[in-house]
């Protein structure tokens, strides 16, 4: 069943996009109308058509540019097009007789543009309700598109007012004006059925759920973007063996997801919705990070709730007092639980497992120092501006300089920003220009160096890792993953001073530090003489490997997770 986003519905978010012009400025629905109107005015009381010919042509024009995406937002601008059919009446009824075609066409153009309204409020109801679940169907695939009634009863009313304005034959109005209200009951019937087939599938949910057995679900909400925080540990919960399905709460989610995985996927919005997916076979419910609405779930008492996380790091959100929610905090090392001590969030040791990071279970360990490698390649893997400024660790905005100074000393990179970083302006520019100089470089000098959808999408994170010979990064979880391979990293020292910044990030203890507070480098060439060079942590590094990523054999380095997980279910 292919849908428009639920609640507030992709079909509100057309009106927003397509009155956003290309400088950001939004373009008010009542220019649209008052233009509309003087048109109107000017038919009714002017000497000649051509007097609400600007005014028309204006209106128009102003609906054309919000449709420039290719699709109109059906259901909004309605008055300002009724007002536009009625200047077509008026101008043939005032000047020079009214063609009955014309009034007809202008009629039935009229019922097609009142009736979106309607037609906008069926596609609303209109959302998958599960993907993979064996009994309930889920069709992908092309369904009515409400943008193209849109546009079709645009060009109704335009064709009225063109036939009104030259005295063409309103035969061709006609013709085009049912040619759109039969396309909008058309696809008003196809919504209908969809709704109807959307509230069956959900009558038969629990049914359904109930009989394939599932022994834990994931839930999952997030913002667009962000399905790397469940793709990550997605393997690993299909390597438990045991029938689960994932929980999403919106269509963003649900689409994101359904690519992702084999297993059911199952979309329920709203509270009221999740006691119709608490089949009896459940066990426990995993979460991937601290949603909000992740208390939806929790309040389910007969499941065990384990809070799983997207990566271990020394950033503020890795100690927020909100992991009390859960029953379970599955952690990669002790250095998680200490964390929360040191920052004064008091939670009894019961409420953690150490269970390591699984996903670095293929992260290739350095076979010898890095002074042996002649041109080493070093990943640099930038951190985003967090969502509030506690949280800003990023150290784009000097990245460029530091990109600069590893080129100068030989050094091919492989460059991996945050996916969030292409939703600031600022970052997204430094990236480009940190793609940029890589790719002359590369072109002139030919070193290897690595970035773009290459490195943001071919590789994964651990192929990063093991095509690195060291790493500069942030406070970020890579960090910790990437302590797995015992190879040297630099940290950038970006919310704090290097002078304070490994009382604050410990993990610091066994990085090369950057000052970049204050937005200045400072100390670059020493971090990168020890980085590259003598590489005095090594020993610091490994001890603490452990207090990280636990004391697990490597050999069975992901079995923990497996065998802890297992226990709950």
């Amino acid at each position: 069943m292919t849908a428009s986003k639920p609640g507030r519905s992709r079909l509100n978010g057309w009106l927003a996009e397509a009155r956003t012009s290309a400088v950001g400025t939004r373009l008010p629905a009542s220019a649209v109308e008052v233009t509309a109107l003087a048109a109107l005015l000017l038919a009714a009381v002017g000497d000649s058509r051509l007097w609400a010919l600007p005014p028309a042509v204006l209106a128009f024009g102003l609906l054309a540019w919000t449709w420039r995406g290719g699709s109109a937002d059906v259901g909004t601008s309605v008055v300002a097009r009724v007002l536009l059919l009625a200047t077509a009446y008026l101008l043939g009824a005032v000047h020079g007789g009214l063609d009955p075609a014309l009034a007809v066409g202008v009629a039935v153009a009229g019922l097609a543009v009142i009736a979106e309204p309607l037609l906008a409020s069926a596609f609303e109801a209109v959302y998958p309700v599960s993907a993979n679940l064996p009994g309930i169907g889920w069709r992908s695939g092309r369904g009515p598109d409400p943008g193209r009634v849109g546009l079709v009863n645009g060009a109704a009313v335009l064709v009225a007012l063109v036939c009104a304005f030259t005295g063409v034959s309103g035969v061709v109005a006609l013709v085009v004006a049912v040619a759109a209200l039969g396309l909008t009951l058309f696809t008003g019937l196809q919504g209908l059925k969809q709704v109807r087939a959307r509230r069956n599938a959900e009558a038969r949910l629990l049914k359904t759920l109930t009989a394939y057995e599932p022994v834990f679900l994931v839930h999952w909400n997030a913002p667009a973007g962000t399905a790397y925080q469940l793709a990550m540990w997605l393997p690993y919960l299909e390597r438990l063996n045991r029938k689960f399905f994932v929980l999403v709460r919106n269509q963003t989610n649900f689409n994101e997801v359904v690519g992702l995985t084999t297993a059911p996927v199952v979309m329920r919005m709203g509270l009221n919705q999740l006691d119709e997916v608490i089949a009896p076979s459940l066990r426990a419910a995993f979460y991937v990070n601290t949603a909000t609405v992740n208390n939806h779930v929790v309040r389910y008492t007969n499941l065990k709730h384990i809070q799983l996380n997207h990566g271990d790091s020394d950033k503020v959100p890795s100690h927020n007092p909100v992991f009390r929610l859960y029953d379970k905090n599955f952690v990669a090392g002790q250095a998680a639980i200490d964390r929360f001590a040191a920052n004064g969030v008091r939670m009894p040791a019961e409420m953690f497992t150490i269970v390591g990071r699984p996903q670095v279970e293929n992260v290739a360990i350095a076979t010898g120092p890095i002074a042996s490698i002649a041109n080493p390649r070093v990943l640099y893997a930038p951190t985003w501006a967090g969502f509030y400024a506690d949280s800003n660790y990023s150290s784009l905005l000097v990245g460029y300089d530091i990109i600069k100074a590893l080129v100068a000393r030989g050094c091919s990179v492989v460059f991996r920003p945050h996916p969030y970083s292409q939703r600031s302006a600022a970052l997204a520019r430094e990236c480009d220009r940190i793609r940029t100089l890589l790719a002359d470089d590369r072109r002139t000098n030919g070193r290897p160096h690595v970035f773009g959808a290459e490195a943001e999408v071919a590789m994964t994170v651990a192929d990063c890792f093991n095509a690195s010979d060291a790493m500069v990064s942030d406070v970020s979880s890579v960090v910790a993953d990437y302590l797995y391979s015992e190879k040297p990293f630099v940290m950038v020292a970006v919310s704090t001073p290097a002078a304070r910044f490994p009382e604050a990030f410990p993990l610091a203890r066994a990085a090369y530090v950057i000052d970049a507070h204050g937005g200045r480098l400072q100390g670059l060439d020493t971090a990168l003489d020890d980085l590259l060079g003598s590489d005095p942590l090594a020993a610091a590094r490994r001890d603490l490997k452990k207090y990280y990523l636990g004391d697990i054999p490597s050999d069975r380095y992901a079995q923990r997770f497996l065998d802890e997980a297992s226990r709950y279910l």
